[in-house]
């Protein structure tokens, strides 16, 4: 396996979430807004210090698929998870009927990424099977809530700190 798809998907993964981690705050405000959930408010701070923490994941995966030439089961979770969640956020700006984070980069930046990794998975003959789908949504869904958690708690910490 070469590092070319790992280097696609990561930086896929950058461009996307740096956007996403500033669009991220707003869609919430209006999640709060319709729902009136207080809780699910994010701020910006929150939101960027989440997506640091998840690119920690993102990286050490994309480094485990280079060393494993493609072996490694956390690069394939990562990999077919990044692509299923191209179809979560249009699944969520469907449901808002509206733009939400995420949706304006899913399709022409993640998605690209995701199906570069794939297709240089397949020419060495791990192809990703449903199985690695699954373990990349029980994989990526608790870590973006426990990422969102840890940074939520973080910015508390440092707000009483101040």
């Amino acid at each position: 396996m070469s590092w070319k798809g790992p280097t696609e998907l990561f930086a896929a993964w950058v461009i996307y979430d740096i956007l996403d981690a500033f669009a991220f705050p707003a869609s919430c405000d209006r999640l709060v807004d319709r729902t009136g959930v207080e809780q699910l408010l994010i701020t910006p701070q929150q939101s960027l210090i989440a997506v640091g923490l998840m690119g920690i994941l993102v990286a050490v995966a994309c480094g485990r698929g280079v060393r494993s030439a493609s072996k490694s089961a956390i690069y394939r979770a990562v990999v077919a998870g990044l692509e299923a969640h191209v179809v979560t956020h249009l699944g969520a700006s469907g449901a808002q009927r509206g733009y939400t984070a995420g949706v304006a980069t899913a399709l022409p930046v993640m998605l690209p990424g995701a199906l570069m990794a794939r297709r240089e998975l397949q020419r060495d003959g791990c192809e990703l099977r449903f199985r690695d789908t699954v373990n990349g949504v029980a994989l990526l869904l608790p870590a973006a809530l426990v990422c969102q958690g840890v940074a939520r708690l973080i910015r508390r910490v440092s707000a009483a700190q101040s």
